[in-house]
């Protein structure tokens, strides 16, 4: 049967089973988070499994061992940079946040990513933001203003908002960072995500066990750490890369904006979060802003072509 599927549609199947799998990761980190295993030397774990596993396919591929011979001071200073800011910064601060906080409140809160994103390539690239733009720039604010609205926050959900925050910006600059790096040509992206994955988790799990310690795992709390180490991040980052080749950036994008909806709906399956008619509201307007934003002038492209259609 799948055979009978073009390239296109089982690129697009890949990107939803990554998405997928990725949206399960939050709830996993939850559990293991209630199996008493600390936030950073957690996320420490995972990514240094992960790293693990990807090493051998980097190390089979001989062509990409000779970039990195060949890059110099500066290009192991960026490669370094990207692993601290996207690794050991941004999951750290995922995992400290889903420590303290809901995982629908991490997931709105990580969505401003994509804001910043979008913003700061188009002051770099010298782009003005479109009308539509600043629509649903408005829209995604209104969204997390009626999510907290009124705002009565502990101070343990005070300080994780702010840590999730402090994510964000790692999140963003490291994105572009990353493109950067990628655009330039040099160095495989698989040589990028593991030189990265590798020093970005090492100082990650380095500080995790300083800070928080290492204390016995059950059982249970390895299966889940292996489970999202395997698969949720080795196997999902190689079948999205593999997605990448038949998807345009816009149809990813738009992929990958799915886990808005996916981690509420399982958190409130699997880990009893409800989400009141409020936060309902409040996703689905931030979740709208977020599209409008990304998509840009495609509507009215696709307003132009579907009249072309009607009237040709």
């Amino acid at each position: 049967m799948l055979s009978r599927i073009s390239p296109h549609g089982r690129a697009v199947l890949q990107a939803l089973i990554v998405t997928f799998l990725w949206s399960t990761s939050w709830v996993l980190i939850k559990f293991g988070l209630r199996d008493e295993i600390p936030a950073l030397t957690f996320a420490g774990l995972r990514y240094f499994l992960a790293f693990l596993c990807l090493l051998p396919l980097f190390l089979r591929r001989r062509e990409q061992h000779a970039q990195l011979r060949q890059l110099g001071t500066i290009g192991w200073l960026r490669l370094l940079l990207l692993g601290l800011l996207f690794y050991t910064v941004t999951q750290g601060a995922q995992f400290a946040g889903l420590a303290l906080l809901p995982a629908i409140t991490v997931n709105l809160l990580l969505s401003l990513t994509t804001l910043i994103v979008t913003f700061m390539g188009m002051a770099m690239l010298n782009e003005r933001p479109t009308g539509l733009q600043w629509v649903g720039l408005c829209c995604y604010l209104a969204g997390v203003v009626l999510y907290f609205f009124p705002v009565t926050l502990a101070a343990e959900q005070a300080s994780g908002v702010a840590i999730v925050l402090a994510g964000v910006v790692a999140n963003a600059v490291s994105t572009l960072l990353g493109r950067a790096i990628n655009r330039e040509g040099t160095l495989a992206p698989l040589t990028v995500t593991v030189v990265s994955m590798g020093l970005g988790a090492i100082a990650l799990l380095g500080a995790g066990i300083a800070l928080q310690g290492l204390p016995p795992i059950s059982a249970g709390g390895w299966l889940m750490i292996l489970w999202l180490a395997v698969v949720n991040t080795a196997f999902a980052f190689t079948l999205w890369n593999r997605s990448l080749r038949e998807l345009s950036a816009m149809e990813s994008s738009i992929i990958n904006n799915l886990m808005m909806i996916q981690i509420p709906v399982l958190a409130w399956l699997f880990l009893g979060e409800g989400i009141s008619l409020k936060a309902g509201i409040a996703f689905t307007l931030a979740g709208a802003g977020i599209m409008v934003v990304q998509l840009r002038r495609l509507p009215v492209r696709l307003f132009r072509s579907a009249f072309r259609q009607t009237t040709g």
